[in-house]
């Protein structure tokens, strides 16, 4: 299955709505890839405003 972006927070899933902010605006157009593990001390997550782990598109 293809993972979609999520075009709010950029999350990305196989599901069919977000698991963060649970919409359904998903796209399979997206590009670069972060995973966060730790988003209180990432500079990563904060430059791309990334509030939770998980695995996020960098470009939607």
């Amino acid at each position: 299955m293809v993972e979609k972006a999520c075009k709010i927070c950029h999350m990305l899933t196989e599901k069919k709505e977000c698991p963060v902010c649970k919409t359904k605006e998903l796209t399979e157009n997206w590009q670069g890839i972060a995973i966060i593990f730790n988003p209180e001390e990432s500079d990563v997550a904060k430059e791309l405003n990334f509030k939770l782990s998980g695995k996020y598109a960098i470009k939607v």
